[in-house]
């Protein structure tokens, strides 16, 4: 049977309307604005702090109810960043759910979802100094997630075998070794501080990080987290390649990232503000299993 032949003009197209919408404010997906900027701005104390040098990845543990800051201390920067439950590896950042559940690009007020079966808020990004970005002129937007880390997998693919160890995905991979992790436990990760956007093929593009010196994201924890961090081979990525001396000449826009782990320093703040830990899905979990004759009998199951 043959495909029917295409129509002489595309049928009209309907104003889109996003797929997922808060239905009640606040709601998992609009936050209360209020409280979060009041956790923001509450006085809060250093616990941990480092900088992670050019091209090389490391994990750290925050408990919830903490602030994580990450920063630009020599100016513009992308860094690639995952997150687990501290406690559980199979709970880890979902990238395209939490890109279907708020945007391609995040900022303030947004969260960072974990997988199925959790479905819950890793952590709540309460500061963006590059919040102003918005869409440049090429339809850019900036903290990323479309696309995903560099890897020497892709690397050797396009580049006739060409060897390099120190893609975000290997980043990545060393810095969760100490806390028991694999490289199997890497996943698609969130590019800090990377612009991009898609062109008017569709095509994935990246264009040069806006960062400035100071620049900086902060996340509130809201659970127990383990989160790695690689800063990117990349740079800015004002001199992105694939060709055989790339690597010599990307070099040439690395710096570093700043990390920091505040606790507030009013204890009781989160509780009397009524904020709490995020609770995983409520979902009984059944997938229709025990129904044997199908929907049929669903009614009497529920």
């Amino acid at each position: 049977m043959s495909a029917p032949s295409p129509p002489t003009q595309r049928p009209p197209v309907p104003k889109p309307v996003p797929a997922y919408l808060a239905t009640s404010s606040p709601s998992p997906l609009a936050v209360d604005q209020a409280l979060y900027t009041a956790i923001a701005q509450a006085p809060r104390t250093l616990s941990q702090e480092f900088t992670l040098p050019i091209r090389s990845g490391r994990a750290w543990k925050a408990p919830a109810g903490s602030i994580i800051r990450i920063s630009t201390p020599e100016g513009a920067q992308v860094g690639d960043l995952n997150i687990w439950n501290a406690d559980n590896p199979r709970e880890r950042f979902w990238a395209s759910r939490t890109r279907q559940l708020h945007a391609s690009h995040v900022s303030t007020f947004d969260r960072l979802w974990s997988c199925l079966p959790y479905m819950r808020p890793l952590v709540t990004i309460i500061g963006d100094s590059l919040a102003w970005y918005g869409k440049n002129e090429q339809g850019g937007r900036v903290h990323d997630l479309l696309g995903t880390r560099c890897d020497p997998y892709i690397r050797s693919v396009l580049s006739n075998g060409n060897q390099y160890d120190f893609h975000c995905h290997s980043n990545l991979t060393r810095a969760v070794l100490p806390f028991g992790l694999a490289e199997s436990d890497v996943h698609d990760v969130i590019n800090l501080f990377q612009v991009t956007g898609l062109d008017a093929k569709g095509r994935y593009y990246m264009s040069p990080c806006p960062a400035r010196e100071g620049d900086f994201i902060e996340f509130l924890a809201e659970q127990d987290v383990l989160m790695a961090l690689s800063t990117c081979p990349g740079g800015d990525l004002s001199l992105w390649g694939f060709g055989e001396n790339s690597e010599e000449e990307m070099i040439k826009c690395c710096r570093p990232l700043k990390v920091e782990v505040f606790q507030l320093v009013d204890g009781d703040l989160l509780s009397r503000l009524g904020w709490q830990p995020a609770r995983p899905a409520d979902y009984r979990g059944m997938h229709g299993m025990i129904i044997v004759e199908g929907e049929s009998q669903a009614a009497t199951q529920v």
